[in-house]
């Protein structure tokens, strides 16, 4: 159980020590202690863990398919956010099922209490708030963390979760302050430890919006976003029943001419074009006035109110993130409609920080330079909660397997999320914050929101994140998929009038023949429900959902799996720890760097690294089917 560390103890000895309490420490911490392994996760602020410093929300786009996955896999995050929503809505239902995710409005308070509750009923958990300042190591192996409070905490792995805090700054205008988020104190020693070892710091920024007071906003020139009447959950092995009419409304607005007129005049003001910022700021969520300068055509931007608790009154003005001062920042509210005599409880700021070149991780998350040392998270170089949770999950359970001399875990690009954002984090690495996008899964057909038990349950319940009980659940869904499939496909309909009857009743044509449900079920314009008259067994939504998409996309899902078989193929070919790039002459002289620097550890993964071309991959394949000399 959760023991809160005392202050005298000067030394402790641990299996795996969890530094951050962020999304991805969470995860790291609850991952390890469940899998027997004695953890501590320290941070400096207890009530910070969870803590959600930008958007009040979980999932979206790409990420909400993560946010299942993390559950699949036996991870906390979708069991928090179905005990803490404000709103549900899944997106993209008018689209095709491999972009449709879901988005919940979160509770910021209820999140971050509900976490810690799970955290300090851990067993094999303990909390300790104090500051890593150092890294304790012995011949390039991780033994152990030094604090602030000088205490020597000795283990067999680390996992560094760190987010915003190495070396951050706050920056305002022309005005940058040594600070975390929440003016909290920032670590400033940790990024100069890990140069030191010969670690690749990259500096990086992101941004937050302001928060205003709800009583001062005029609703009336918003239009409402109200959550779906349907009831969601995004934990692949419990269903929520609520009352859909109770969720809290988001609104929308949009910026004014008048907004953008406010932003050009006083660029030279704002930190980024005032020439403040050091980072790289991240390209998929700009702040508002990197959006004026660069879509310059558009004459306006839609905006969202977000309420970010029941507990206080602080509205989060979604897609307003910027660094202007204050006086500028009152300008630029006010401009915008409903808001005219808005009150800033909290002004927006952006903030930058330390990150490692991704590159030097191994696939499991482990560092290539310092045996035992795994990162995760915003130190990645990604921006997001659940890209962070879903790497903490999978550094949590490296290192405990690491510990039980197992083979890591390592989930590939056609069996999830995670394992594109992993790949192409080590592969492709990171110039600017990485934000997870459906575009950037190849096979995104394969990796849809409601496969995801179907895809990962297994790994979660092998590695024993997921109890018998719960992967039953899996296990019997997927049985009774089969079994109606292949009820589908022997059900055969004849065209008498009655049926002819039928079918043009649906706007669907006679058939002359007879046809099996399954080929009938192909149709655009029928739906499983349309033919459950024909069915005599009764099955759930999910076994529905599965079997329409199965049976609508079976082409286009069998093609995608022909292909992903290629690439695994290629993955099947290892390339060797210790293989010489510098001697292959008949290589580029830039693939040779990009492969001495990366180490793929396939063909698979050679062929994704950017520079390497499918002449340097003959080359290379050449070599390793002589295996002897070198090119």
């Amino acid at each position: 159980m959760y023991n809160d560390i005392k202050e005298e103890v000067k030394k402790m000895e641990y299996e795996i020590i969890v530094v951050g309490g962020g999304h991805a420490g969470c995860e790291a911490a609850l991952a390890s202690a469940r899998m027997n392994k004695k953890t501590l996760m320290i941070t400096m602020n207890k009530n910070n863990i969870a803590d959600m410093p930008c958007n009040p929300s979980i999932g979206g786009p790409a990420k909400g398919i993560v946010v299942r996955e993390i559950s699949a896999l036996g991870g906390e995050m979708a069991n928090n956010i179905d005990k803490s929503f404000l709103q549900m809505k899944m997106l993209n239902t008018k689209k095709g099922p491999a972009v449709r995710s879901l988005r919940a409005q979160a509770d910021k308070i209820t999140y971050k209490k509900e976490m810690l509750k799970t955290l300090e009923n851990q067993e094999n958990l303990d909390i300790l708030e104090d500051m890593v300042k150092e890294l304790l190591i012995e011949d390039n192996k991780i033994i152990g963390v030094l604090t602030e409070n000088n205490k020597e905490i000795y283990s067999k792995a680390v996992i560094l979760t760190t987010g915003t805090y190495l070396k951050s700054s706050i920056l305002v205008g022309s005005s940058k302050t040594s600070s975390g988020p929440h003016d909290e104190k920032t670590c400033k020693t940790l990024s100069d430890d890990l140069k030191k070892y010969g670690f690749t710091i990259k500096r990086l920024k992101t941004g937050t919006p302001p928060r205003i007071e709800k009583s001062s906003i005029d609703y009336s020139k918003a239009t409402i976003q109200p959550g779906d009447d349907t009831c969601w959950n995004f934990s692949v092995y419990n269903e929520l029943n609520y009352e859909t009419d109770k969720q809290i409304p988001c609104y929308l607005i949009y910026t004014t001419t008048k907004t953008h007129e406010i932003i050009k005049e006083n660029l030279d003001k704002s930190s980024m074009y005032g020439g403040y910022v050091e980072g790289v700021g991240p390209r998929y969520c700009p702040s508002i006035e990197d959006k004026i300068v660069r879509f310059s055509d558009k004459e306006r931007h839609q905006l969202f109110l977000e309420p970010e608790s029941i507990y206080y009154d602080d509205i989060y003005i979604q897609g307003f993130s910027t660094s202007m001062p204050y006086d500028v920042q009152d300008k630029m509210i006010r401009s915008l409609p409903g808001l005219e005599n808005a009150k800033v409880n909290k002004y927006a700021y952006a903030i930058e920080y330390d990150a490692i070149d991704s590159m030097q991780l191994k696939p499991s998350l482990e560092t290539k330079i310092i045996e035992g040392l795994y990162t995760a998270g915003q130190i990645n170089g990604t921006s997001g909660y659940e890209e962070a949770a879903g790497q903490g999950l999978i550094a949590g359970i490296n290192a405990a397997l690491k510990l039980s001399n197992k083979e890591p875990l390592i989930l590939k690009r056609n069996e999830s999320y995670i394992g594109v954002l992993i790949d192409d984090l080590i592969t492709k690495g990171v110039i600017d914050p990485y934000r997870l996008l459906t575009s950037r899964a190849e096979y995104r057909l394969l990796l849809r929101h409601d496969n995801a038990d179907l895809r990962l349950s297994k790994y979660g319940h092998d590695i024993g994140l997921i109890s018998d009980e719960k992967y039953k659940i899996v296990t019997d869904k997927i049985e009774n998929i089969n079994r109606l499939v292949e009820t589908l496909k022997t059900i055969k309909v004849t065209p008498t009038k009655e049926v002819n009857e039928y079918l043009e009743s649906l706007n669907s044509a006679k058939i002359y023949d007879g046809i099996y449900l399954y080929d009938l079920l192909k149709r655009p314009e029928i739906s499983l429900k349309d033919l459950k008259k024909y069915i005599q067994k009764d099955y759930s939504h999910q076994v529905e959902e599965q079997v329409e998409i199965i049976a609508k996309y079976e082409g286009y899902i069998l093609k995608a799996e022909k292909e992903a078989e290629k690439m695994l193929e290629l993955e099947k070919i290892s390339i060797p720890k210790d293989i010489d790039y510098s001697k292959f002459t008949n290589i580029a002289k830039e693939a040779r760097e990009k492969l001495d620097k990366i180490k793929p550890i396939s063909i698979g993964q050679a062929i994704r690294i950017s520079g390497v071309n499918p002449s340097d991959i003959s080359m290379l394949m050449m070599y390793l089917k002589r295996g002897t000399k070198d090119e």
